[in-house]
């Protein structure tokens, strides 16, 4: 006999794969090569899909489809973390000094277990954020009185 299940359609697969009570790999194993936040560039595969820390197209690094998941995107002044419990996401804005930002970022990740395999990368990003929103010191050309 074969196979064939008449009963069972595209969509109906589409939909129990796509559900939120399927697994993470299961969900990575299909949008791992197949997402339209891929970007591939001199041999290695980037991602821009948001919470994702390192632009890694990796499982560990994955915004989409882990439980827990650290996110840092830069905001008006200081940078907004984004983390996810109980399936919905929290964003937090720190936006008060770079020292503290990284205290704040690093006490939300490693200091209450909450994926401190992401701590390194996400302290890196927000040190970058907050590095790019310092005011440039631009030398100004001064003009000399010559004498006569």
């Amino acid at each position: 006999g074969s196979h064939y299940r008449p009963d069972v359609t595209d969509s109906a697969i589409r939909k129990a794969v796509v559900s939120t009570q399927s697994t993470g790999d299961l969900q990575w194993m299909i949008i791992r090569n197949n997402s339209c936040f891929l970007v591939k560039s001199l041999g290695t595969t980037l991602t821009r899909e948001p919470n994702n820390i390192s632009a890694k197209n990796s499982f560990k690094a994955n915004g989409l489809v882990n439980k827990h998941v650290v996110g840092i995107k830069g905001a008006d002044k200081g940078v907004v973390l984004t983390t996810k419990s109980k399936g919905r996401l929290t964003n937090t804005t720190l936006s008060r000094g770079g020292r503290r930002t990284i205290k704040t970022i690093r006490a939300a990740t490693a200091g209450s277990h909450y994926r401190p395999d992401l701590t390194d990368s996400a302290i890196r990003k927000a040190s970058a954020i907050i590095r790019s929103q310092k005011n440039k010191n631009v030398a100004k050309r001064r003009s000399r009185k010559y004498k006569n």
